[in-house]
């Protein structure tokens, strides 16, 4: 049995923002499997549109959402961008914000690579540190079982002079 596209689209438009229901939710008040809905959302995704996961928050998107969104809003202008934020209980500065972070995922590699590199760094001059520590300790464990040693053998050879 297949879903007139009316009512599709109409349950698909109750999980959009700004105030998006959850797939639990909306199961329950349509009367439509939950697995049904995660793949009209999955199948509604992979055709560009923008359905976030439920979270009432943009906090709670995907990074995925947050790509599309920057994708939609490219361009818009100031007053577009308005209604658009509007429309999905967003701020323009949020998608600046997400817009930057996609601007800077390319980076992301290079930055990673210096700061493995500086610990790597970090690590080695520690374990020659603790190396040189290590050996100064042998030596000292070295002269000391020497010692001992030595000090064992003297009284064998002298016998104990206290008994």
């Amino acid at each position: 049995m297949g879903y007139p596209k009316e009512r599709k689209e109409a349950v698909l438009k109750k999980m959009l923002p700004p105030n998006p229901k959850t797939i639990p939710q909306i199961a329950k008040e349509e009367g439509i499997s939950e697995a049904t809905l995660y793949n009209w959302r999955k199948v509604a995704r992979r055709e560009g549109r923008l359905l976030p996961d439920g979270d009432n928050t943009p906090q709670g998107w995907s990074s995925a959402d947050k790509f599309a969104a920057v994708l939609e809003t490219a361009a818009m202008n100031e007053a577009e961008l308005t209604e658009y934020c509007r429309q999905r209980g967003l701020y323009p500065s949020q998608i600046q914000q997400w817009r930057e972070a996609c601007a800077q995922a390319n980076d992301w590699d290079r930055r990673q690579n210096q700061r493995l590199q500086e610990v790597r760094r970090k690590d080695e001059k520690q374990i020659l540190k603790l190396e040189k520590e290590l050996r100064h300790k042998e030596k000292a464990l070295a002269e000391t079982a020497a010692l001992l040693v030595l000090s064992k053998k003297l009284e064998a050879i002298w016998g104990d002079e206290e008994k």
